[in-house]
């Protein structure tokens, strides 16, 4: 089978890729023609829409977490800013912000393996006053949480949540070993048996191996996840992963695509590492990616809103969000 017609079968006779197929397709075909069809899959299944959702880092630092990739673990020496949970005010400010901007969603994102007491309390506060103030859809990543704080999420107005898996079942333990594969997996599906749409994806370039990605993909399909952030390692000073060689652009388009392939569905999400991709990931977007973060204090990235905004609509994308319409 060509890699159109494994696009014609997806799209036209709903077929659904499964660990039993042959996946390396994929990695043996032509960039071009993968990015081609995985784009006409995008367009005929998702549409011309791109999701834009911004975030702010509401506590950030001290995280008792050992996850190679991050600068706010405490484990590391990264000199990492550090701070308690935000001033309301302010979180609330930049969402306002944001939404003058007309992107779609707002996420409230915390350092830490969970956001417990008087800082849980602080957060579904300042979505309660979100929801009241705001017209986009609310976000949240706080870490691994309890059936009842998911509930209280979801009463506040909170519609999704963020919870990477990060990589493959396989590769785990070597990115962290403070908690694991399937403790992520747990967290997501109480995510889900809440109601919340969950937003779950992972970083490539840690070292692992394109069958890696592959699963990682194949994982995220068995989940139903609706939305998948694809990052691109930025090695930071002070990780273990300081070291790390820099993906080509040419990996993450392919990773890209065939992650279309294998969620057609899902809103593949364009994140860290955008900045190594020509004018921000412009051809990403012709090769199946369907949202991406965006903002203009984001440090993965040189866009903005604006310059994101302006690229898309040139290229004929849909950047109005719902409230806006």
């Amino acid at each position: 089978m060509t890699i159109n017609e494994l696009a014609d079968k997806i799209i036209n006779d709903g077929y659904r890729i499964t660990r039993e197929d042959d996946l390396s397709i994929f990695l043996t075909c032509d960039l071009d023609e993968l990015l081609r069809e995985a784009d006409r899959i995008r367009t005929v299944i998702c549409g011309d829409k791109v999701d834009l959702c911004t975030i702010v880092n509401g506590r950030s630092g001290r995280c008792g977490e050992d996850c190679k990739f991050c600068a706010q673990s405490m484990r590391h020496n990264t000199g990492c800013e550090q701070y308690e949970f935000l001033d309301e005010d302010e979180i609330v400010a930049l969402a306002k912000s944001n939404e003058s901007e007309l992107v779609d969603r707002y996420s409230i994102v915390t350092s830490g393996k969970s956001l417990t007491g008087d800082s849980f309390e602080k957060v579904i506060k300042a979505f309660e006053r979100l929801r009241k103030e705001c017209r986009m859809d609310l976000c949240a990543s706080l870490g691994f949480l309890t059936d009842e704080q998911f509930r209280r999420l979801v009463e506040t107005g909170v519609s999704s949540y963020h919870a990477n898996i990060e990589t493959s079942r396989r590769y785990f333990p070597s990115i962290c070993t403070t908690h694991t594969y399937e403790d992520k997996i747990d967290n997501i599906r109480r995510a889900q048996e809440a109601g919340l749409c969950v937003c779950s994806g992972g970083i490539i370039g840690m070292g692992e191996s394109w069958e890696d990605r592959l699963d990682m993909a194949v994982s995220l399909a068995e989940l139903g996840i609706e939305s998948i952030p694809i990052n691109a390692l930025m090695p930071i000073a002070g990780t273990p992963l300081e070291n790390m060689p820099q993906l080509t652009e040419d990996e993450i388009l392919r990773t890209v695509a065939f992650f279309r392939f294998i969620n057609p569905t899902a809103n593949i999400r364009l994140a860290a590492g955008r900045a190594i991709m020509e004018n921000n990931g412009e051809r990403a977007f012709s090769g199946g990616a369907s949202a991406t973060i965006t903002g203009n204090m984001l440090t993965t990235s040189s866009s903005t809103i604006r310059s994101d905004r302006e690229m898309l609509e040139r290229m004929g994308r849909n950047v109005t969000p719902a409230y806006a319409e």
